[in-house]
């Protein structure tokens, strides 16, 4: 995985949405939909299992201030909230993070399935 892209990140203070004690919220640097954020926590830890209770907690906090302010900038039909933990999984920065991903009718033909789909074979189970 990458070195500490999220550390160096969280001691500047730029870019960011929403600043909050143990996490910082800011724009994804490569979107996968107009509005798509990342909620990272300060506390240098690999995946959110190694969060503490107060850490989650403020996420969670975080993830509700965050689709208030998406909804009032872009009018989401819906959204995908999901982290990545371990490489297998996908992760490529150690660094946990939480993706806060808008989605709108239309942007795939069929979203059944939803996050299901990173296993593509997977996402259709009705």
């Amino acid at each position: 995985m990458s070195s500490r892209i999220f550390c160096k990140f969280c001691k500047k203070n730029t870019e960011l949405i929403i600043e909050k004690t143990y996490a910082k919220a800011f724009f994804d640097k490569f979107p996968v939909s107009k509005g798509h954020i990342v909620i990272v926590p300060i506390r240098h830890v690999e995946t959110i299992f190694e969060l503490k209770d107060y850490e989650i907690r403020e996420i969670i906090e975080l993830i509700g201030e965050i689709k208030i302010f998406l909804d009032e900038l872009y009018s989401p039909d819906g959204y995908n909230i999901g982290t990545n933990c371990g490489e297998i999984a996908g992760q490529t920065i150690d660094h946990c993070h939480i993706h806060i991903i808008p989605r709108f009718k239309g942007d795939v033909s069929d979203p059944v399935g939803g996050i299901r789909g990173v296993i593509p074979n997977k996402r259709k189970y009705l």
